[in-house]
């Protein structure tokens, strides 16, 4: 059944785009409206208002997988839209962390992205230029590899799959 699935969180990582999302009272709204239904983006526009913190709500929880996508049929000579539904009601955690590392996956969760901006821009350099091993990351910009996967899962240009960071396409 859509949206009646389990999450299971295995990182202290997964954190960061939670926190961000539940931390923020337009991200809260335009998820709990996700969670009754399927949405447009025009139709959270109208719920909440804020047109671009509605794309930054929908970018923030589809980058953090708590969002699926779908096209809507449009009337005929309209043109189809994306709508978007939430796709786990419950969580589940299973880590351990040291509380150094939980300490700084917190900070870095309120960070503001002014604080994040430097940080984040090398690891964009970086990767582009190829290297998106997590651990030459680590090495390269003295920073700890829970630090680096938090920023990751935080900012918009970036992803982490396993080991590596990779640029995200917000498309796919």
């Amino acid at each position: 059944m859509t949206g009646k699935r389990t999450r299971i969180i295995n990182d202290p990582s997964d954190l960061v785009p939670l926190l961000q999302a539940f931390g923020s009272e337009i991200h809260k709204k335009a998820f709990d409206e996700l969670n009754k239904g399927w949405r447009t983006e025009r139709e959270l526009v109208d719920i909440i208002g804020n047109e671009s913190s509605v794309h930054r709500s929908i970018s923030l929880l589809r980058k953090s997988g708590l969002v699926e996508t779908k096209w809507k049929m449009p009337e005929p000579g309209a043109s189809p839209e994306k709508e978007y539904h939430s796709t786990y009601s419950r969580i589940q955690a299973s880590f351990g962390a040291s509380m150094e590392d939980l300490s700084e996956i917190i900070r870095l969760t309120f960070m503001s992205e002014e604080e994040l901006r430097d940080v984040t821009e090398k690891i964009l350099t970086i990767v582009k230029q190829g290297d998106t091993s997590l651990t030459n990351l680590s090495r390269e910009l003295g920073l700890s590899q829970v630090f680096i996967r938090g920023v990751s899962k935080r900012a918009e240009g970036l992803t982490v799959r396993g080991q590596r960071i990779e640029l995200y396409d917000e498309e796919h």
